[in-house]
């Protein structure tokens, strides 16, 4: 049986690549399971917990024996020698960052997988751990911040005084970024974020943020999913706008960065000085070299004129039980895909682009860099715009005196009917084609991103028929019985599928809810 283990990282990392959650179902996968005792300590995983999940807890070197190592950091030479041949590595590796680490790891047999080039497309997004460590990121940014902020984010009006909300500015609105703003606006806060991607502008406002455009004739498109650098253009007015925020919010969070490239500098020495005393800046790229001047990976700054610049590069290990049930479950997705025979045995088939992407070496044979994956459309082409002519509008080509021709046809066809029908019918007659005529121009004016709350709404509609049907059912024609439960049938079903789609979208909405639910 393929023995994979779960090994302990060194230094002051709290995470672990496997929890007791997820080693059940590595178990189900085929594999044995070895977890290097206290591997989970630090994040609040006992040995026990492992042992009843099925795992074996062995020493540190045994760990490093088995045939597939799991762990989260780039190992050190050290740990590489423990390697045995033939074995499969799956860490972060940061090959991009680490040509030196990629060299290495060419010279010895054995193969590597980087969790962390997972490609952005949609059939990978379970076992993308950059996104999945940036949301936890973000949010703990906010919380680090609040802490060092030490005032109210929200706006208070107390007896001894109003109390102003705190401002926020999150540079870059990506998975790091929007995990930041929705923290930072659910405790209050005024949130503004800047993005080259002006796509991203009605995601900020869906979760309480403020867009700031930067006004360029660029338009950038990412053909990878990941962000790209920006124009002499685009950084100069990005710049001026930096300059004006910094001056005026009590928090900066930081988070852009460019896979394989060090960290564009954002906010300036100068930007810095010109923020109030007590100021939080948290510098979420401290590590690949900064987006703040005078940021210092892993340590807290202090400038002269009071603002905190926080550079820590753990964050996602200060929330080490959820970043570590996270990072277990991308691993478990990868694996899932790697063993279809849930047999134990790794299959690495190059002609799956996910596959083929994580893979640094194979049995010896450097494989990186992958070929480029193309995971965006490119923008359509702006056609010519036509003419406007009478003709073009919405009314099949009849034009404005068209359209009242029909009105009054309309109309006319209306009152001769009313003038020979018997008094129920005529009144019947006239709330239907009212009904109709109100409906069409209220259906037909929402948008379509608005018809699945549209239709919850119908449910009081729906309600209406059932009481009009009982009513009817009770009629001594079969025929007339027979509609009157078919209406109350549909309309039923109507009113409970109304509700369920409610019920789903209060809960993807709710604190803590799912749509699963």
């Amino acid at each position: 049986m393929t023995q994979l283990g779960i090994v302990a990282e060194a230094g002051h990392e709290t995470r672990v690549a496997a929890t007791p959650a997820t080693v059940k179902q590595l178990l189900a996968l085929g594999f044995e399971v070895l977890v290097e005792t206290q591997a989970g300590a630090a994040s609040s995983f006992p040995d026990d917990a492992y042992v009843q999940s099925g795992a074996r807890i062995v020493s540190s070197t045994e760990a490093w024996a088995s045939d597939v190592v799991l762990k989260i950091n780039p190992p050190t030479n050290d740990e590489l020698d423990q390697l045995q041949t033939g074995a499969t590595l799956i860490a972060q590796l940061s090959p991009g960052l680490r040509p030196e680490l990629v060299e290495d790891l060419a010279r010895r047999p054995i193969t590597a997988l980087a969790l962390d080039a997972v490609p952005r497309i949609s059939r990978a997004q379970s076992m993308d751990v950059l996104s999945s460590m940036a949301n936890i990121a973000g949010y703990r940014a906010v919380v680090e911040a609040a802490h060092e902020f030490g005032r109210f984010f929200t706006g208070q009006v107390t007896a001894a005084g109003k109390v102003p909300p705190a401002k926020v500015l999150v540079a870059g609105a990506g998975v790091a970024g929007l995990a930041a703003i929705g923290a930072a606006s659910s405790l209050g806060a005024i949130v503004r974020a800047t993005d080259p991607r002006p796509e991203v502008a009605d995601q900020v406002k869906s979760i309480g943020g403020e867009y700031l455009k930067v006004e360029v004739e660029e338009q950038m498109q990412s053909t990878d999913g990941y962000a790209k650098a920006t124009s002499d253009a685009y950084n100069e007015r990005a710049a001026q706008i930096y300059s004006e925020q910094a001056a005026e919010v009590d928090i900066i969070i930081t988070t852009a960065l460019i896979p394989g490239r060090a960290a564009p500098r954002l906010i300036t020495a100068a930007d810095v000085a010109s923020m109030k005393p007590g100021s939080v800046i948290v510098d979420m790229a401290a590590g690949q070299g900064g987006n703040v001047e005078g940021s210092v990976a892993g340590e807290r700054v202090v400038t002269p004129n009071g603002v905190i610049i926080l550079g820590y590069t753990d964050l996602p290990g200060r929330l080490p039980a959820q970043a570590s049930q996270l990072y277990g479950t991308n691993i478990l997705n990868l694996l899932k895909l790697l063993t279809p025979g849930k047999d134990g045995q790794l299959v690495l088939d190059f002609e799956d682009v996910v596959q083929r992407s994580v893979t640094v070496v194979r049995s010896g044979e450097k494989t990186w860099p992958p070929p480029p994956v193309q995971v965006a459309a490119a923008p359509p082409q702006q056609q010519p715009a036509e003419p406007v002519t009478p003709t073009s509008e919405h009314s099949g080509g009849l034009g404005a005196k068209g359209q009242g021709v029909l009105i009054g046809v309309g109309i006319a066809l209306l009152f001769l009917v009313n003038a020979v029908a018997p008094a129920p019918l005529a009144q019947h007659f006239t709330v239907l084609i009212l009904s109709v005529v109100i409906g069409f121009y209220v259906i037909g004016k929402v948008k379509h991103a608005l018809h699945t709350p549209l239709m919850s709404v119908t449910n009081a509609i729906s309600g209406i028929i059932v009481v009009g049907a009982m009513v009817q059912i009770t009629s001594g024609n079969l025929l007339v019985q027979i509609l009157s439960a078919c209406a109350v049938l549909l309309a039923t079903i109507n009113i409970f599928g109304g509700f369920a789609v409610t019920r789903r979208m209060l809960a993807m909405f709710s604190r803590g809810g799912s749509a699963h639910d």
